[in-house]
Formats: C-alpha cells, sequence, structure tokens
C-alpha cells in the first residue's frame, strides 16, 4: 500500500475528488493548510495598507491505495490539479506497512 500526499489549490479540490473518484479511489483526507515555495506569497492590500502574505493556502490530499493503483493516482492527481501556473502544489508517494479500519478490525487493503 502507498500513502499518497498531495497539495494542491483550493479551487481544484471537487475536480480532483471527481476524477480521483472515477478511477477507484474509496476515500481520502484533505486538510485545509498554508504554506511556501517557489510561489512565495504575495502582497495584498487591507484597508489601503500593502502587507505580505508569506503563506499561501492550500489542499492537503491523504490517500491511501494498493501499490497497483499508485501510477493512476498519480497521473490522475497531475493532470487534474495542473493550471500551469505556479504553485500547483507537489505529489509525495509514501509506503503504509499497515492500515486497520477500527470498526470492522479489517487489515491492510480490506481496510481501505
Amino acid at each position: 500500500m502507498k500513502l499518497i500526499i498531495a497539495t494542491i489549490k483550493p479551487f481544484k479540490l471537487e475536480e480532483v475528488r471527481e476524477a480521483l473518484t472515477e478511477v477507484g479511489v474509496g476515500g481520502m483526507m484533505v486538510t485545509e493548510i498554508k504554506g511556501f515555495g517557489s510561489q512565495s506569497g504575495h502582497t495584498e492590500i487591507y484597508r489601503g495598507a500593502e502587507y505580505a502574505v508569506n503563506f499561501v493556502p492550500k489542499i492537503k490530499l491523504e490517500i491511501v491505495v494498493p501499490a497497483s493503483m499508485t501510477d493512476q493516482v498519480i497521473e490522475t492527481l497531475s493532470a487534474t490539479a495542473k493550471t500551469g501556473k505556479i504553485g500547483d502544489g507537489k505529489i509525495f508517494v509514501l509506503d503504509v506497512q499497515q492500515a486497520v479500519r477500527v470498526r470492522t478490525g479489517e487489515t491492510n487493503e480490506n481496510a481501505l
């Protein structure tokens, strides 16, 4: 099993969710986050004063899938979340040693 962690732009969330559902992803965890990378940040004007916004709002997705689905999920995420502009996000893939569904006690891929 693999844990796929992706950061995407907030307005892309629903489109990404729909695309992942179509390829067989049964669930995901979604967190609103703030961060910076090469996008750094930007300036905004509030009540006539300009100020720096150093952390940009993003959405973090955490998806656990069988190893056989990893490439398809990454391709779907990349294609769907891409705008072609700076700040489109990142995708990380980690190994998952064990999963347990609390309600039933099912383990590993059966728990997904």
